[in-house]
């Protein structure tokens, strides 16, 4: 079992005895990476990338990194878009970026180390991503009927209410909520810390009072029962005392939202990018969802503005649908706002590899 911060070996492709193969300069990739602090996730998801395109190279032929030109990373774009998946459909553009930015990032590396004399990827042209709006976005209704679905008589309903109404509260990333920790939520103030978010970046955001209520029920009255002895302070825990696996979380949302009957699909992610949606309709500057969503820069744009986590707060407190409103008003804008379009197209952008 891997420690915490390493990337699992994976079975080699071509021959492991050859120095300048494709796989070991792969492993070597993968090892500077985590020196120079790349999130274990990170290096992992894109060793499966390009795992895939080694993979491809063998089957021509190609072993090492010195075979590899522009042509031949455009045939593997090619090869990526007429694939097609089990149930037929092709390849998304943005699942088709997902394949290629890491062999761009590699290439980079290769030539930089002066591993190969020239990058053949420096001028790889990636697929253009289609505009569009998110396939399903929660009003307040839907959002009450959802949160309406888990059983309160039991143990887990009340564990799976409080994290409903943390992702809705906060919009934090489903690995963010899988990290929290007890001594994140500061109740009084008000707030959550995210510890290592996206970019190994923590950041401090606000929290509604319900949610906080239902954190405070969960932890005092439910938890105590599902902690083991080697409690490590974990906020939201599974019935074996654990934190969840991703997909477990993102399974029980998912079901959930099933159960709520709505018409609409979605799970972890869906919670983010309605919060954002519903913030941005009630007035809020996208600068401030901006912080709250730990996004540094969005799309083509750098606007972002550190903001104090008070204003921040009081932001949400008039926004957030969610929160009950004791003031009204506006809260004047440092700088002009910006264009809404980029930040739900950044949310969508990351839904993908959200939900994996």
């Amino acid at each position: 079992m891997p420690r915490k911060g390493q990337v699992r070996p994976k079975a080699a492709i071509g021959n492991p005895a050859d120095p300048d193969s494709l796989w070991n300069h792969m492993r070597r990739f993968s090892a500077w990476q985590l020196e120079k602090n790349y999130s274990a996730k990170t290096v992992e998801g894109r060793e499966t990338h390009l795992g895939f395109f080694i993979q491809w190279c063998q089957e021509r032929g190609l072993t090492r990194p010195s075979e590899i030109t522009k042509p031949i990373l455009e045939r593997y774009q090619r090869h990526l878009f007429l694939h097609r998946k089990k149930d037929g459909n092709p390849l998304s553009a943005r699942t088709q970026i997902a394949f290629t930015t890491p062999i761009r990032a590699w290439f980079k590396w290769l030539a930089r180390a002066n591993y190969i004399l020239y990058n053949p990827a420096s001028e790889l042209e990636l697929p253009r991503v289609e505009k569009r709006l998110p396939r399903h976005i929660l009003n307040v209704k839907e959002v009450e009927a959802v949160l309406a679905i888990p059983d309160l008589a039991t143990d887990l309903g009340i564990r799976d209410r409080a994290i409903l109404e943390v992702l809705y509260s906060t919009g934090i990333r489903r690995m963010e909520l899988i990290g929290l920790k007890l001594h994140d939520v500061d109740a009084e103030r008000g707030t959550v810390m995210v510890r290592q978010g996206k970019g190994k970046k923590d950041r401090m955001i606000p929290i509604g009072s319900r949610a906080l209520d239902w954190i405070g029920k969960w932890r005092d009255d439910v938890r105590p029962s599902f902690a083991t002895g080697s409690d490590d302070g974990t906020l939201f825990l599974t019935t074996l005392g654990e934190a969840f696996a991703p997909n477990r979380l993102t399974q029980m949302v998912r079901e959930t939202i099933d159960a709520a009957n709505i018409g609409k699909r979605g799970s972890c992610h869906l919670f983010r990018h309605t919060m954002a949606t519903l913030m941005l309709e009630n007035g809020a500057d996208i600068r401030f969802i901006q912080a709250m969503l730990g996004h540094a820069e969005l799309s083509t744009t750098q606007i972002y503005t550190q903001v104090s986590v008070r204003k921040l707060k009081a932001v949400h407190t008039l926004t957030h649908p969610g929160r009950p409103i004791t003031a009204r008003g506006k809260i004047a804008p440092d700088a002009p706002p910006s264009d809404p379009d980029i930040l739900i197209a950044a949310l969508d952008a990351e839904a993908s590899e959200e939900e994996l």
